[in-house]
């Protein structure tokens, strides 16, 4: 079953509870059993597949109104980002509604996801990039917008450096410093680049993400990241005459 099916029909049959499992519950329309969490027998627990469904859902619907305005350019990119089944829309609309009109701040969704993955930061780095490629939809990244991506990424724990890394990621090839993107100093050696990339792949690598937590559904969005990875590599290694 996809984990569409999963969020909106119930199958995986526990309490996510806090914020994330409020706008769960009224969506499923019924409340879950915990007493009948999957055991290894009947398969894995998707606790944290959708839970980060349900984040990415949450912080992209107040990602919209960040700047005060709700965009036809961000709905869209919200639906290419999370590749809806048609069938399945109408109930993912439910939840970013109910998060956006929400007088709620997005601080506790952040927190809650955050504590979900605290072990796999770097399924929290694709969640992350799922928010900037919202932002991002109507070509720009407002100021209000900025603030909201950095304050979401302090809750999840990374630096301000993580987040200068992520960010010129997404400005794209042709603009962004590859160093930036790497994560490294111009002055590091050979070996050090090389090894600061080889550590960015092996993390980054869309089978290792998935095993951590993150949905299949959001595999696009990781090979989009690690093409950016490899393009920056790609870069570097041209300056440097790298083989």
């Amino acid at each position: 079953m996809s984990i569409w099916g999963k969020v909106v029909g119930g199958a995986a049959g526990f309490a996510l509870g806090g914020p994330l499992g409020a706008l769960l519950g009224a969506v499923a329309g019924h409340v879950y059993d915990a007493s009948k969490r999957p055991t290894a027998e009947t398969g894995a627990d998707p606790t944290k597949q959708i839970g980060f469904t349900i984040a990415v859902i949450a912080l992209g619907a107040k990602l919209a109104k960040a700047d005060g305005v709700v965009t036809e350019d961000e709905i869209r990119a919200f639906r290419r980002v999370f590749k809806v089944a048609p069938e399945e829309m109408k109930n993912v609309a439910r939840i970013f509604n109910l998060a956006r009109k929400s007088v709620d701040g997005y601080e506790p969704y952040a927190r809650q996801v955050a504590g979900m993955f605290a072990d796999n930061p770097v399924v929290l780095e694709e969640l992350l990039d799922c928010l900037f490629y919202i932002a991002q939809a109507d070509g720009t990244v407002t100021e209000e917008e900025a603030v909201y991506l950095q304050n979401v990424a302090r809750i999840f724990g990374f630096s301000d450096a993580d987040f200068a890394r992520v960010r010129a990621e997404h400005i794209g090839a042709d603009a962004a410093d590859p160093y930036a993107v790497l994560g490294i100093d111009h002055g590091m050696d050979d070996d050090g680049v090389k090894s600061a990339y080889r550590k960015l792949v092996r993390e980054h690598h869309p089978d290792t993400l998935i095993a951590q937590g993150m949905p299949e559904e959001f595999i696009e969005v990781a090979n989009d990241k690690l093409a950016a990875i490899n393009a920056a590599y790609d870069k570097v290694a041209a300056q440097r005459g790298l083989k």
